[in-house]
């Protein structure tokens, strides 16, 4: 299957749906009028906008140099939860708060801004990116007036951005090229790229980020974390890893990753069981081609259903539970080469962002374990905590997930190293 794969990927093409605002829209003549970037500014944005983001937005030394701004937000994440440790009330709603760290990191790397937590500016990107998650609701029920409004507004928000970063009194507020916004304008003004680049494509490939990647991070780590307090012998398991590795050092880096093998199969796991975008990006067949004896016109819109494949019994035993042990025995990835599993994509279409968004939930799920013990409120149990989910282009968990974070004494720390486990205030051996 996947030789038949990789031979079938040169047949498919990006749709006319490629991006997030064309994928919601499909080609309404109405939508077109409200948001420039549908329409032939789509079309040949279909056609360069891959290099764009690949080459310049996303390289490897591209997302490596957002690591300041990354790991300054982990930072001042965990510093709120330990503010809840150390309080009366312990209660986190982690959902709220991983979702407000993926809108104000976002934000940092793309547009170079940092919103206040509270301030009336959050307040309406989060708006914003709310309603952009129900546009495909709309489309399907056809409340074409409120898609209209919304891509209106879309609009607004990006000239604002634009008008701030062509200012020349403005700072930068990232060293280097600066931005990713920064990025597109040298783009256009220098004419550095394949396609004539326009303002409209610039909105547009800022829709694609502005969607793709506000959420998907985040919904991530929020189900990385459901999880693991569903399963906690797998939660102890990989705190012992990151906890032996890491020691006194007080943080979890970027450099450490790849060291910390069963982190990565947890991930794995996580994304099998709750990709963060059950279906891909869909792809529309160039040419006539046969899959699995069935005959595909061209011009036919493709649509991948990644969820039901990474839960098929064919390919995977109790695909319904979580079991990260299973990817330390298989050599299976996620990047895009084994077809089982494809949260991503695969081949030339693949998802641009998948190394910054693997490293965005690798290191905070890594630093939440290494900085707290978690538990559920006393009301809760384990077996109870849900995993439905909301309508809307990413999976979000449809309930928030509140926990309690305890911080690590360094008894405990002692224990375990010691091979004991600390219960409810006392060690015992493991």
């Amino acid at each position: 299957m996947p030789d038949e794969g990789l031979a079938l990927d040169t047949k498919f093409r990006l749709s006319g749906l490629l991006h997030s605002n064309m994928f919601l829209c499909s080609n309404s003549s109405k939508v077109e009028r409200g948001f420039p970037g549908t329409g032939d500014a789509l079309t040949s944005l279909a056609e360069g906008g891959e290099k764009i983001t690949a080459i310049h937005l996303f390289s490897v030394k591209k997302i490596q140099s957002f690591s300041p701004v990354r790991a300054d937000e982990i930072f001042r994440m965990v510093t709120k939860i330990s503010g809840f440790a150390s309080s009366d009330n312990k209660v986190v709603n982690l959902s709220k708060m991983v979702m407000a760290f993926g809108s104000t990191l976002i934000c940092r790397i793309a547009f170079g801004k940092r919103y206040d937590d509270k301030g009336s500016e959050m307040r309406r990107f989060d708006e914003l990116l709310h309603e952009a998650q129900l546009l495909w609701v709309d489309k399907l029920t056809g409340l074409i007036d409120r898609l209209e409004t919304a891509f209106k507004n879309f609009d607004s928000f990006y000239q604002e951005l634009i008008d701030e970063h062509l200012d020349p009194s403005r700072a930068k507020m990232m060293d280097g090229d600066g931005d990713i916004l920064d990025i597109l304008i040298q783009l256009k003004e220098h004419k550095s790229c394949s396609i004539d680049f326009n303002w409209d494509n610039i909105k547009a490939l800022l829709m694609n980020i502005f969607i793709g990647a506000s959420d998907t991070s985040a919904v991530s780590i929020i189900w990385t974390m459901t999880a693991l307090i569903k399963a906690p012998k797998v939660m102890k398991k990989v705190q012992a890893e990151i906890r032996d590795l890491i020691g006194k050092k007080g943080k979890v880096d970027e450099d450490d990753l790849p060291k910390l093998l069963y982190l990565k199969a947890v991930i794995k796991e996580t994304f099998r069981l709750y990709p963060p975008a059950p279906l891909l990006v869909p792809r529309e067949t160039m040419e006539r081609c046969i899959l699995e004896g069935y005959e595909i016109q061209p011009k036919t819109v493709v649509y991948i259903n990644a969820w039901a494949i990474a839960r098929d019994p064919e390919y995977w035993k109790n695909p319904d539970e979580f079991l990260p042990d299973k990817f330390l025995n298989h050599n299976i990835d996620i990047k895009g080469q084994d077809f089982e599993l494809i949260p991503f994509g695969s081949g030339r279409r693949i998802c641009p962002g998948i190394f910054m968004g693997l490293t965005n939930v690798e290191l905070v799920v890594a630093n939440f374990l290494y900085s707290f013990d978690w538990e559920l409120p006393p009301d809760i149990r384990a077996q109870y905590v849900d995993t439905d989910v909301l309508p809307g282009l990413a999976m979000h968990k449809k309930n928030p997930l509140l926990l309690l974070p305890n911080k690590i004494r360094e008894e405990d720390e002692e224990s375990e190293k010691a091979g004991c486990i600390p219960i409810g205030g006392r060690t015992t051996a493991r």
